[in-house]
C-alpha cells in the first residue's frame, strides 16, 4: 500500500516487508504494555472522579482551580506517586527539571549525577564547566556537583554511586540516553541505583529525569524507589495533544517544595491559571499510552529496517524499550543531515522545509533537527535530531501513528543511504 503514495525503490520496499515480518512479535509485546497502561489510565480517571467541569480553565491568579488540581491528582495516581504538579506552566522538560533541582537543593548541597553527564541543556542549569555563568546556575548559588560515569556497557557503577551519595543531597538519574552513546535505563536498573543511594544516605533525594520513558513499561520509576520523577508534556505523557507543559511527581513533601519554586515562595501550587488548555491536557494524558505505543512501534520498525541495511542502530528491534528513542550512527555530518531532511519530508507539517545545522541555545554543538510537528518541538511526534559531532548520531523519536511514521522513516532511509539499485 505504501508504494501507492510514496516513490520508494523496490530494493527498499523489499527490506520494508522483511522488517515488518521481524516486528510482529515486538509489536505484540508493545500492544500488551499499551493495553495495561490504558486500563490503568481509565481506572485513575474513574477513581479520581474527573467531571466535565474539570475540563474548563481559569484566569488571573488561578485560585481554587479545581480542574488544575484534579489533573495533578489524576497524574499522581497514574504514575503511582503521592502527589504531582502536572502543569502548562512548565515551558519544557529542562524547565521542569530546573524547578525540581532548585526546589530540592540548597546552598552548600551536592548534586550527584549517577548516570554520567546529564543532557546538554542541563549544563547551564547546573553550572558544569562554567556553563550558565551569570545566568543564575546552581553553581552560582553554592551547589556543588559530582558525577559518576556509566560503564562502557552503559551499566551504573553502584559502588561509586554509594560512596558519593553519602555526602550528596540529590541523586540525579537520567533514564533516556539523551545525546550519549548508551542505552536507556530499565526500571530494574533505576531501582538498583535508588537502592544503593538510599542505603548509603537515607536522606538523599533520588530524582529521575523520566523524559521519553513514560508509559514504555507498565510502571514508572517511583515504583522502584525514585523520590521524584520529572518530564515534559510535549513528549510521551502529553499524547501529542497537550500544547505545552511538564510535570513533577513523587513524594508529597518534595512536590510541595517544587511548587514554591514554580511560582513563588509562600504561594506555591495555589497559583497558576489554566486559561483554555485543561481539556487538551486531560485528553493528551488519556491518549498517552496509545500514542506512546505507536512511537515504540515506530522505534522497533526503524531498528529492524536499519539493521537489515547493516547500519549501526540501538536498541535492537526485539529489545525491551525503556524510552522511545532509536539512535543511528550515520557516519558523517552529510548523512546525518540527509536523514533528518528525509524525516522532515515525511512530516505532516512543513514537509517542504530542509533542516540545516545551527547553533541552538543550551546545546554545546551545532544541532540539526527535523520536526514537522503540530506542536513546535514535540518529541512524541515523529522527529529526528543530532549534534554535528562524531560519530554523527541521529536520534529518532516519536510518531503519533505507526503508518505515517513508517513512511517518514522510509523516506529518510531513501534520502540518506542511496543510491538504490
Amino acid at each position: 500500500m505504501i508504494e501507492r503514495y510514496f516513490d520508494l525503490p523496490p530494493a527498499l520496499l523489499a527490506k520494508d516487508a522483511e522488517a515488518m515480518r521481524l516486528c510482529e512479535a515486538p509489536f505484540a509485546k508493545i500492544e500488551a504494555i499499551r493495553d495495561e497502561n490504558q486500563l490503568r489510565m481509565l481506572r485513575a480517571f474513574i477513581d479520581c472522579g474527573v467531571a466535565a467541569t474539570h475540563l474548563t480553565g481559569s484566569t488571573g491568579y488561578g485560585y481554587d482551580d479545581a480542574g488544575r488540581d484534579k489533573l495533578d491528582q489524576v497524574f499522581a495516581t497514574v504514575v503511582g506517586a503521592e502527589d504531582a504538579l502536572c502543569r502548562s506552566h512548565f515551558l519544557s522538560g529542562t524547565h521542569a527539571l530546573t524547578v525540581a533541582l532548585f526546589g530540592c537543593l540548597r546552598a552548600g548541597d551536592t548534586l550527584l549525577a549517577a548516570t554520567g553527564r546529564p543532557y546538554d541543556t542541563l549544563a547551564g542549569v547546573i553550572g558544569i564547566d562554567g556553563e550558565g555563568a551569570g545566568c543564575g546556575s546552581l553553581a552560582e548559588y553554592g551547589v556543588k556537583y559530582q558525577e559518576v560515569p556509566l560503564g562502557p556497557d552503559g551499566s551504573p557503577d553502584l559502588a561509586a554511586i554509594a560512596a558519593k551519595a553519602k555526602t550528596a543531597a540529590v541523586c540525579h538519574i537520567q533514564r533516556s540516553r539523551g545525546y550519549a552513546d548508551r542505552p536507556a535505563l530499565s526500571l530494574a536498573t533505576i531501582g538498583r541505583i535508588a537502592e544503593a543511594a538510599h542505603a548509603a544516605n537515607p536522606g538523599i533525594i533520588v530524582l529521575v529525569d523520566n523524559c521519553y520513558g513514560e508509559f514504555t513499561q507498565t510502571a514508572e520509576p517511583v515504583s522502584v524507589g525514585a523520590d521524584l520523577i520529572v518530564g515534559s508534556l510535549i513528549k510521551n505523557p502529553g499524547g501529542g495533544i497537550a500544547p505545552t507543559g511538564g510535570y513533577i511527581a513523587g513524594r508529597a513533601d518534595l512536590v510541595d517544595r517544587c511548587g514554591h519554586r514554580l511560582t513563588a515562595p509562600g504561594t506555591g501550587r495555589e497559583l497558576g491559571c489554566t486559561l483554555d488548555v485543561l481539556r487538551q491536557m486531560y485528553l493528551g494524558l488519556y491518549y498517552a499510552p496509545g500514542v506512546t505505543a505507536e512511537a515504540l512501534k515506530s522505534s522497533a520498525y526503524a531498528s529492524a529496517l536499519l539493521g537489515l541495511l547493516g547500519k549501526p542502530v540501538t536498541p535492537a528491534y526485539d529489545a525491551d524499550r525503556n524510552d522511545i528513542i532509536t539512535s543511528l550512527e550515520t557516519g558523517s555530518a552529510e548523512a546525518l543531515v540527509r536523514f533528518c531532511q528525509g524525516i522532515q519530508a515525511g512530516s505532516p507539517v512543513d514537509s517542504f522545509v530542509r533542516p540545516e545545522p545551527y547553533a541552538m541555545p543550551g546545546y554545546t554543538s551545532e544541532v540539526v533537527m527535523a520536526a514537522g510537528a503540530f506542536t513546535l518541538g514535540s518529541s512524541i511526534e515523529l522527529s529526528c535530531d543530532g549534534p554535528l559531532r562524531p560519530p554523527y548520531t541521529a536520534f529518532l523519536q516519536g510518531g503519533l501513528n505507526f503508518a505515517a511514521s513508517r513512511a517518514g522513516i522510509l523516506l529518510a532511509v531513501k534520502q540518506a543511504f542511496g543510491p538504490w539499485a
